[in-house]
Formats: C-alpha cells, structure tokens, sequence
C-alpha cells in the first residue's frame, strides 16, 4: 500500500500535466488554423474584415468551448511589404477547466495578402 501511494505521487502529476499540455495544444493549433483561416477569408477579392471575424469565430465554435476565446480581431496589414490582413486570436486555457487555478494565455496570428480587386 505504501508503495503505491509512493508511486502514485509522482505519476499522478506527471500524468496531469501532460494531459494539461495537450490540452493548450490542442487550443493553440486550433486557433492557429482558424486565424489562417480568418486571415484568408478576409483577403478574398470582395471580403472584408467583419467576415473574416465572423469566420474565425465560427470555426472556433465549431471546435471548441465559446469559454476560451477572449478575443478575435480581424484587420488590415501590411503582409510581407504587400496589403493584407491579420486576424489575432486570444484564448485562456484554465488549468484541468478549473478557473480558479490560474491557466495560460494563448495568442495567435494568422496573416494573408489580399487579392487584387476586381479590374473591370
């Protein structure tokens, strides 16, 4: 019994907390995409950035809990010297989904060169 308990206090920390990090993980590589893809969206020959938002938040929805998306911003920017967009994401990722332990903030940006407008 003894060694069990032994055993068990270092393996149950080990195992947490690799559970946690997969968890932010996971959240940061969503949100990666869904902001590339908002970025992309926005870019689009007659988008704007008010759609892109609308479609890192929907991805995001898709994917995961509304609970951890602080922020979504979508905006012009200047990407590689040419003009483009910028859709930044912000998340709290809640240490084992409880608030009050603290938890780790996530950022990420996704970036696209805007097509050309329609010449004719």
């Amino acid at each position: 019994m003894v060694d069990f308990v032994l055993v068990l206090l270092v393996l149950l920390p080990l195992v947490v907390g690799i559970l946690q990090l997969a968890l932010v993980l996971h959240v940061r590589n969503t949100l990666a995409s869904a902001a590339a893809e908002g970025a992309r969206h926005a870019a689009v020959a007659g988008s704007s950035a008010p759609a892109g938002r609308a479609k890192v938040e929907e991805l995001v929805d898709g994917a995961l809990s509304e609970d951890f998306v602080r922020s979504v911003t979508v905006r012009p920017a200047e990407v590689g010297g040419a003009p483009g967009y910028e859709a930044v994401v912000e998340a709290d990722v809640s240490l084992l989904g409880v608030d009050a332990l603290g938890g780790v903030r996530v950022r990420v940006a996704g970036h696209a060169v805007a097509e050309p407008g329609d010449p004719s």
